[in-house]
């Protein structure tokens, strides 16, 4: 009988972290990343065996302690073949039994991403500074390129425009408290404003500085740095009062303490180094020890901060603060283990595309300095090879409202930041596609540099400067049909995008689905199963409302509820939405099926668990998209109930419809819209349509256009089958689609055909 401690091993759950790998995984890189449920709250150590073995004979096994966390990324791969891991506790007595053993496979050809290990991984770093972006060595040479032509990597133009505005602006003083310390969006807003024009004065005259040694503007930004140094760090800008404001001082006093260390006396070394040490420290706590990302890892903030905070200060700090090294330890293993929650191998981000914008901006800034300064390259994990994918095919340069979750350019062209985020990623893979991307973009959003979810983000001129010294020109790759595909399902979090004619804005015509496991938590929506439909330079079916701020009322009572999406309501019920994250994640769906077919794309989406919160008495809920000769759209829809009742199918647009019968037309300023109800097992639908936005404070979108909403209702009952026809229109070029439909047997046949193409759909019969 084993001495040993028990080990107790608790069960995942939803928004935890998985015991992987098991024999379930289908391991994407070598070598594999190992994760476990934490076996006690605090001051957990573990040691980790990894065997060819299944009784972990000593020679044929690898065993790894002390590990601090409940995570382990090795630092070599493994060889192809079958293994078994378990893992223990290390006690003050030694440690606990064993876990439960698990198997898993390593197939040949994966791409190899380890990590090294703590001892070894700042081997190579530099002692000197600065240490972000530039390195002491390249630093030398910039400063040389700059003086024999001022232009090299857009040097002149960030000078002029990103340099010269903070030379003779007063210094900005520390942001005012709220009004009784209540949050109010304008002054939150205005109050990370006023901290992201603080860290441009600063990053960006301390760089102009070293680089042209220029002592008057060393002396500009030293006054910046310090005069930032005399703000409260608990105050109005620490990281419980305004974590965006925190997140932005924090990465000012970053790189200026390390871009001017030299020019810093040692008492204003001292000086700055403690008050970014304090603010690094507020971010550390409430990300490893509050928000626990290590355990749970959906926390949009707090995993935002790991690049926007923790990777510059710890590297500005590393080897002169103790802490340090354990922040960016941390860091490094969340990124190996961890990264990304919100998508996997097809580079999916379940947050939507603004979100991945962010994200991205901030992630890949964090990746070139860790790989300049490490010289560890996450680029070469899958995720990060595939991400590009995302917009590419869910945010495509020429839609508008056309792709879910949270969205502060709603209603705008694609964000520029998008452009340039997904032309980092052309530099990393060599992908002309996203090339072509960024040059669309960069010509149609002109003129959005000043709005506040640019301005108050990131500045382009720095942007392209990085960039254009770090990475090759890459040429750009127009879209074809052998090189986009047609039908585009992004597994890891089963959003599926159809396309056509991608690259001609005037004649592209893009369908968006999804139905996701990650539900309605953070920034997703109630949306499961709903679609979104942008043709010929037209947002048709759209997103409706506005992202004003995160908790108003415009956010929590319009844009997560179901009720402002093309889906439906069961007895005026939609998906689960509120503010609790088990509940959030629990409202979720899955795709069963996406695929093109023999002249159309197809998919099949099942949102059930997305309602059970709210109508418990839902069996099934499937929805099926039809993307005909590239040309229209049928959906189907079935709905099975353990008791009678209605289902209002929902439409949004920008546009008042034209309603009769079982017909409802819009018609937009570059194409038009013909809808019809070819069918419905309770008999016709009621159809009507509403404008506004119902229980949204009317001061949260004053001056904004109202958006149009039908709702088509059933007759109760307690199965129904609904097929909609959309057939999108350019404007000038007519067009219909005829249709029958014959039912002499247990399914209901339903023909559709145009220009002499036709094509069936078969709707089981509800009984």
């Amino acid at each position: 009988m084993s001495s040993k401690a028990p080990l107790y091993q608790p069960q995942s759950g939803v928004l935890t972290v998985q015991y992987q790998p098991d024999e379930t995984t289908q391991l994407i890189e070598n070598p594999p990343r190992f994760t476990w449920i934490p076996a006690q709250l605090d001051h957990d150590r573990y040691v980790l065996q990894i065997s060819s073995a299944e009784n972990f004979t000593a020679a044929d096994t690898q065993t790894i302690q002390p590990i601090p966390l409940n995570l382990y990324t090795p630092d070599a791969p493994l060889a192809a073949g079958t293994y078994y891991w378990r893992y223990a506790l290390l006690t003050e007595d030694g440690q606990t039994e064993w876990s439960v053993v698990r198997r898993f496979e390593v197939k040949e050809g994966l791409p190899v991403t380890a990590l090294p290990s703590r001892s070894d991984r700042y081997a190579g770093a530099q002692k000197a500074h600065p240490r972000l972006w530039l390195q002491a060595p390249e630093l030398a040479a910039f400063r040389k390129k700059i003086k024999e032509d001022p232009s090299f990597c857009g040097w002149d133009v960030f000078f002029e425009r990103s340099v010269k505005p903070w030379i003779n602006k007063e210094l900005i003083q520390e942001p005012l408290p709220y009004p009784e310390n209540k949050r109010v969006a304008k002054l939150w807003r205005q109050m990370y404003m006023d901290c992201q024009e603080t860290l441009y004065a600063i990053r960006h005259l301390s760089i102009a500085g070293v680089v042209l040694e220029d002592e008057e503007l060393i002396a500009k930004a030293k006054a910046w740095l310090l005069h930032v140094c005399s703000w409260n760090d608990e105050g109005t800008t620490s990281r419980d009062y305004n974590d965006e404001a925190a997140f932005r001082i924090a990465g000012a006093l970053a790189w200026g303490y390390d871009w001017l260390h030299d020019y810093l006396s040692a008492e204003e070394r001292e000086e700055v180094g403690k008050h970014l040490l304090r603010r690094t420290e507020q971010v550390a706590f409430h990300v490893i020890e509050r928000s626990k990302i290590h355990h749970v890892p959906f926390d949009s903030h707090a995993v935002r901060s790991l690049s926007s905070v923790l990777v510059p200060c710890c590297i500005a700090m590393l080897g002169e603060k103790t802490e340090a090294q354990a922040w960016l330890d941390y860091t490094l293993e969340y990124y190996a283990g961890l990264y990304s929650p919100w998508g996997g191998a097809d580079g999916g981000w379940a947050e939507g595309p603004m979100y991945w914008t962010t994200g991205m901006a901030f992630v890949t800034e964090a990746m070139n300095l860790l790989k300049k300064y490490t010289g560890i390259d996450f680029y070469k994990r899958p995720f990060f090879s595939k991400t590009g994918d995302f917009p590419l095919y869910c945010f495509s340069p020429d839609t508008i409202r056309a792709s879910f979750g949270d969205q502060s350019t709603l209603g705008d062209p694609v964000s520029l930041k998008t452009g340039f985020n997904i032309r980092q990623f052309a530099g990393v893979t060599g992908n002309g596609l996203y090339q072509w991307y960024f040059e669309k973009v960069k010509a149609t959003d002109t003129d959005s540099e000043l709005k506040f979810y640019n301005y108050g983000w990131w500045d382009f001129r720095f942007d392209e400067m990085v960039y254009r010294h770090d990475y090759p020109e890459v040429t750009a790759e127009e879209p074809t049909a052998d090189s986009i595909s047609s039908v585009k399902w992004f597994r890891d979090i089963d959003w599926v995008a159809f396309h056509a004619n991608m690259h001609d804005p005037d004649r592209h015509v893009m369908l968006l689905t999804k139905s996701s496991k990650y539900g309605s938590i953070s920034h997703s929506h109630g949306d499961q199963n709903g679609f979104l439909l942008h043709a010929y330079g037209e947002p048709l079916a759209i997103e409706s409302g506005y992202y004003v701020a995160f908790g108003s009322t415009m956010h929590m009572q319009w844009r997560k509820q179901t009720r402002s999406t093309n889906n439906i309501l069961i007895d005026g019920q939609g998906q689960y939405a509120g503010t609790n994250k088990v509940l959030n994640m629990a409202a979720s769906g899955f795709v069963e099926e996406a695929e093109q077919r023999d002249g159309y794309g197809y998919s099949r989406c099942n949102a059930t668990a997305a309602y059970k919160e709210n109508v418990p008495y839902l069996e099934r809920y499937v929805r099926e998209l039809y993307f005909f000769d590239e040309s229209y759209v049928v959906v189907v829809d079935h709905i099975d109930l353990a008791q009678p009742g209605s289902v209002d199918w929902l439409f949004q647009t920008l546009h008042g419809m034209n309603l009769n019968g079982q017909t409802f037309k819009l018609q937009g300023n570059k194409a038009d819209l013909d809808g019809r109800f070819v069918y419905c097992s309770s008999g016709e639908l009621e159809l009507s349509q509403t404008e506004g936005f119902p229980g949204v404070d009317c001061s949260e979108i004053e001056g904004l256009p109202l958006h149009w909403h039908l709702k088509a209702a059933t007759k109760p009952a307690r199965s129904h089958r609904i097929a909609t026809l959309l057939v999108p229109i350019k404007k000038n070029e007519p067009k219909y689609v005829s249709y029958f439909m014959d039912d002499q047997d247990h399914g209901v046949h339903i023909y559709f055909t145009e220009n002499g193409v036709t094509r069936k759909v078969e709707v089981p019969k509800a009984y």
